[in-house]
């Protein structure tokens, strides 16, 4: 009988986990199964570019899955049963039906959030996923010289945002409202750079400010600022599906699956969870940080624990750790800024053309990995069908770079 492995979502890392468990088990022994709402692979890294015109090379599931014996579900996920071991899962056309799985990897992600701002789910526009970024794209291009928009949020997705937005439509009137400094996070020469290239870029900057209202029109913030905004986008950061809480797996207080260093809940031995939607820790005893260069090594992390437990080999312990955070900053210019293991900023940083054009090698990158989620040669393993799966047997196997 073949060992049902379901993997929910799509995205970088649902997708590197299962092409990844299809290289390393033998299809005769496993059936994968990746459910997934949307026939195409989403460049989520790439969404501020989607909005502001661009167009992306499509990636279809069905060319990255081929010949690879992975099956493709197009459904929504609308439960879990992790005690029962099966998934319910709503088509297209409303069909329901409940799949049962022997190994679960839930990777169903994030969405952005309104963090319960008034005003923000009826007046915002999210770049979060790929309607919303076409539908902000609609926006954009309707919008006349001189109108104002407004990016709100300081952090990677706010500022990637605001700066493509303020390249590809330099009529345009951008703002940029961030709650703490600008860049806060990143080294002297990070934050100076990236100033500089606001400035260059007219792009006005609200530090400091707190909104806490939006409105047809503009945004309000707790400071008394009064920003005008025919068109606003909220990039305040991400919550994960609500699913997961929903269960009996043990979860963190924002909802993601609590794992252990293989990526497997610490309450359910049979469920994995990667990318998003997973509370693991690294280096520093510090959670990862939501973000493709977390999922992918978590990915790779969770697929090979499951491929050696199933086959009774050892398990690899790895480390999964960071380099550097890479910023585009429109399509000419751009900010790598390189941290500790933790993800802490160092003082050195890559700016300019030359950063511009190590993002695109990052982001092509992570492309290239859902087609190819093992880059070298590997030997498909037979599934032992009375391994014990619970017992913990590891074996070092060097750390895993997160960009």
């Amino acid at each position: 009988m073949q060992h049902r492995i379901i993997v929910l979502g799509a995205g970088y890392a649902g997708t590197v986990a299962a092409g990844r468990l299809a290289k390393r088990l033998h299809r005769e022994d496993v059936h994968i199964t990746v459910v997934n709402a949307e026939p195409d692979f989403v460049e989520r890294v790439r969404m501020h570019q989607l909005a502001t015109g661009q167009d992306l090379t499509p990636r279809p599931f069905a060319e990255i899955f081929a010949g690879t014996g992975v099956e493709l579900r197009l459904a929504r996920v609308t439960g879990v049963d992790a005690d029962a071991r099966t998934v319910a899962v709503t088509s297209a056309d409303g069909t329901a039906d409940t799949l049962r799985y022997d190994t679960l990897v839930y990777a169903l992600g994030s969405g952005w959030t309104d963090h319960g701002v008034p005003g923000v789910a009826e007046h915002a526009d999210e770049i979060a996923s790929r309607p919303g970024a076409l539908r902000l794209r609609e926006r954009l291009a309707a919008l006349t010289e001189g109108q104002p928009v407004v990016v709100v949020g300081g952090g990677l997705t706010g500022i990637e945002a605001a700066t493509e937005i303020a390249e590809a439509r330099p009529d345009l009137d951008v703002a940029l409202v961030a709650r703490d400094t600008l860049g806060d996070w990143l080294s002297d020469k990070g934050r100076a750079h990236l100033r500089k290239v606001c400035d260059r870029l007219g792009i006005t900057v609200h530090e400091h400010t707190r909104v806490t209202a939006v409105e047809a029109d503009r945004v309000l913030g707790d400071d008394g600022t009064v920003v005008p905004a025919a068109v606003t986008v909220w990039t305040t950061g991400f919550a994960v599906h609500p699913i997961a809480r929903a269960t009996t797996l043990e979860t963190a207080d924002d909802g993601r699956i609590v794992v252990d260093g293989t990526m497997r809940s610490v309450s359910h031995p049979d469920v994995y969870a990667v990318g998003d939607a997973a509370l693991a820790m690294g280096p520093g005893d510090k959670p990862l940080r939501m973000s493709c260069a977390s999922g992918g090594p978590m990915a790779w992390q969770a697929a090979d624990a499951i491929a050696a437990r199933l086959t009774g080999r050892k398990v690899p312990a790895v480390s999964i750790r960071y380099f550097n955070q890479c910023i585009s900053l429109g399509r000419r210019d751009g900010l790598i800024q390189f941290v500790t293991a933790d993800d802490r900023a160092v003082p050195r940083a890559l700016t300019g053309r030359l950063a511009a054009r190590y993002k695109e090698i990052i982001c092509k990158g992570a492309a290239y990995s859902i087609s190819h989620p093992v880059f070298t040669p590997v030997r498909r393993h037979r599934v032992v069908q009375d391994v014990d799966r619970t017992a913990e047997t590891a074996v070092p196997a060097g750390s895993r770079a997160a960009a």
